[in-house]
């Protein structure tokens, strides 16, 4: 794996892309920063060899250019806290501004580029707009996980401006080892935890996962398509009516493989979607009309807990229920905690980005697990045995 490991970068302007897509209150302070403090052992290094480096990203999803609420310059006062320096700013990211500010950089310096998405160019991959961003720096590196799937312009496409300076930063190399290891070295007994609401975006992850798992975990709101592909009574409860046949043929093949497909046996029930509706519980399959599941009962959070303390590999990816409501959160929760006693009992946990990463943070168990993915979706994909842009970029 070519990783920044290979490079000294003494006078050497570093272009990294980092993923600082991180989430902004209404006064725009950051209300989580992993994505940040996660690049900053790539970004350290670099400056310590006297490198200079030129950070690029994206925020959100803006439509229509630039937009203040996307600025990158929300990020900089935080993120020279947590350089401990001053971060200059470029208010564009190809034009004149960011040119001279990346030409006059001198070594310990770090420059922060505007959101890259407020040209259209980035997101189809155009090679002229790659161009124009690779002029910036001397040596490429890709420290963003979390769009590793994507084949956009700062992504995949600049690579082939850097034949022979482009590497992985700490935190795309640390993502890519920890997948690995998941996929090719899990120690036995290995158990996947399936959350969410649909067993349609998961599919080809759970087919792939059938081959490697001996325990297979399946809550969140996929479980009542389940419930009702067996011919139980769901009420309102979230289900994908087009796969029930699916749902069926996933049971026959864990079967098949000698998999031992676990599903709730009991539901935290709602009257309604909120966290002031009246609750109640229900066996699976008796949930009674008009009464939803939103989360994993007791019986089911005892039966899950135990297989889980008992494995020495733990892959999760998704939540139990709707953890963001306090009254729909513990099953997610009791989760987390069997994850983290088992991984204190010597097990490898792997969480997988996303609703799962959050849910880690909330509980403050992010430091009581083996490794949080900062990319649901490039983990995701990864994990399917799909080829990543950003990764095969590199690699060529």
């Amino acid at each position: 794996m070519k990783t920044i490991d290979q490079i000294n970068f003494a006078g050497k302007r570093a272009l990294i892309r980092v993923d600082f897509n991180v989430p902004l209150d209404e006064n725009f302070n950051i209300t989580d920063d992993n994505r940040m403090t996660a690049a900053l052992p790539t970004i350290k290094k670099i400056l310590k060899d006297g490198g200079a480096v030129i950070l690029m990203s994206h925020l959100g999803r803006p439509k229509d250019g630039p937009t203040d609420k996307y600025s990158l310059k929300h990020l900089v006062p935080h993120l020279s806290d947590l350089l401990g320096q001053e971060v200059e700013f470029a208010n564009d990211c190809i034009g004149e501004d960011a040119i001279e500010k990346a030409k006059k950089l001198s070594k310990g310096e770090v420059l922060l580029l505007e959101n890259l998405r407020f040209y259209k160019e980035e997101e189809k991959g155009d090679v002229e707009f790659a161009k124009k961003l690779a002029a910036l720096g001397d040596v490429y590196v890709n420290d963003a996980f979390g769009t590793a799937h994507r084949a956009h312009a700062s992504t995949s496409v600049i690579a082939q401006f850097f034949p022979n300076a482009k590497y992985f930063g700490y935190l795309m190399a640390g993502e890519l080892a920890n997948a690995e290891k998941i996929l090719n070295n899990a120690p036995k007994p290995f158990t996947a935890i399936m959350g969410g609401s649909k067993v349609s975006d998961k599919i080809e992850l759970i087919e792939k996962l059938l081959d490697k798992v001996d325990n297979l975990i399946i809550g969140g709101g996929m479980a009542y398509t389940f419930a009702k592909a067996d011919g139980g009574n769901i009420g309102t409860s979230l289900v994908e009516t087009d796969k029930l046949d699916l749902a069926l043929s996933l049971r026959q093949k864990a079967k098949d493989k000698g998999v031992n497909l676990l599903l709730p046996v009991d539901n935290i029930t709602a009257d309604a979607f909120s966290n002031d509706a009246h609750t109640g519980l229900a066996k699976t399959g008796e949930i009674p009309d008009g009464w939803m599941g939103l989360d994993i009962g007791p019986e089911t959070i005892k039966l899950f807990s135990k297989v889980v303390e008992e494995s020495k590999t733990i892959l999760w990816n998704g939540p139990m229920g709707v953890f963001e409501m306090e009254k729909f959160l513990i099953g997610t929760k009791a989760i987390a905690e069997a994850v983290a006693k088992a991984t204190e009992n010597g097990a490898f946990s792997l969480i997988g980005g996303g609703d799962s990463a959050a849910a880690v943070a909330k509980f403050g168990m992010t430091d009581e697990v083996s490794y949080v993915s900062t990319g649901g979706g490039a983990l995701l994909e990864y994990m399917e045995g799909k080829e990543l842009p950003g990764v095969k970029a590199i690699n060529e």
